[in-house]
């Protein structure tokens, strides 16, 4: 939806989980030399303030990032987390969060490649000059679920594609695997990060079972929460459904899930989910 705008929720506990996810899948392509592909269906503008109007309205970021930014405690993949945004910062205080393509951008090596797309017509602006100098990137200004096809099969032969949208439109529960699949289709041995809120459950069960029936084999879902199921209080818990993941994944979320869902909620309610959706 053009009227979505991250910036009131980035760094929050959603974030987490997926930038965590994004990061330990990265790392694992990184494990061979053969270089890879990063496609990003929606990109937003790359970067963050924290301390803007937008972060500050709501500070979800206080039980995100801002929860883990002091504490020594932490899980090693969270660890490796929290130092990407901490390098993303620079020394002294939390100011600025790193979006998804910033986070690639610092972890991908030279000869990785970039395709963001995004549609808003301010952050696309802000997408450009942020890439404006890396020859890796290619930032474009459509409709990731349906461009990003283009790019499949990638010339690289190995690819992360992450699938990120606002979920402000009903649909786009359903359009979301119906694109899945066609990327599957394509390029079967990608891998696939789908990010989903968890706002209305029944929308969630209708997402999975649709994913089950799709065909598509080896799938992986990860679900953190900060608060029980709950209508008409907004997101209680978001979550990744992964094609193809890394075989350490699953092992790496089981260290660090529970953890978090205790950390980050604070509350007694936090809970969190791994579970195969559908085997290899």
């Amino acid at each position: 939806m053009l009227s979505y705008r991250h910036a009131f929720h980035a760094g929050n506990f959603a974030d987490v989980l997926k930038h965590l996810v994004l990061i330990e899948i990265l790392d694992h392509l990184k494990k061979k030399d053969k270089p890879f592909c990063y496609i990003d269906t929606h990109a937003g503008p790359g970067e963050y303030a924290l301390t803007g109007e937008f972060a500050l309205k709501n500070r979800e970021f206080d039980n995100g990032i801002g929860k883990l930014w002091l504490r020594e405690d932490l899980p090693s993949s969270v660890r490796s987390y929290v130092d990407v945004v901490r390098a993303f910062n620079g020394s002294g205080r939390l100011k600025r969060y790193p979006g998804s393509p910033s986070i690639a951008r610092q972890l991908l090596r030279r000869n990785d490649r970039l395709f963001l797309y995004e549609l808003h017509a301010t952050e696309i602006r802000q997408l450009v000059a942020l890439f404006a100098h890396d020859r890796r990137a290619q930032v474009l200004h459509a409709d990731g679920l349906r461009d990003s096809l283009g790019v499949l099969p990638p010339a690289q032969h190995r690819a992360l594609v992450l699938i990120d949208p606002s979920y402000e439109i009903k649909t786009d529960y359903s359009q979301v695997v119906a694109t899945l699949v066609k990327m599957h289709q394509r390029f079967a041995t990608g891998t696939y990060a789908l990010w989903y809120p968890v706002i209305e459950r029944s929308r969630n069960h209708r997402l999975e079972r649709a994913v089950e029936g799709s065909g598509i084999k080896n799938v992986q879902l990860f679900e953190l929460g900060i608060g029980p199921d709950s209508h008409g209080l907004g997101m209680t818990a978001g979550g990744m459904i992964v094609v193809n993941p890394p075989w350490t994944l699953k092992e790496t979320m089981k260290q660090c899930l529970p953890w978090l869902a205790e950390v980050l909620a604070g509350t007694g309610e936090g809970h969190c989910r791994m579970q195969t959706l559908v085997g290899e």
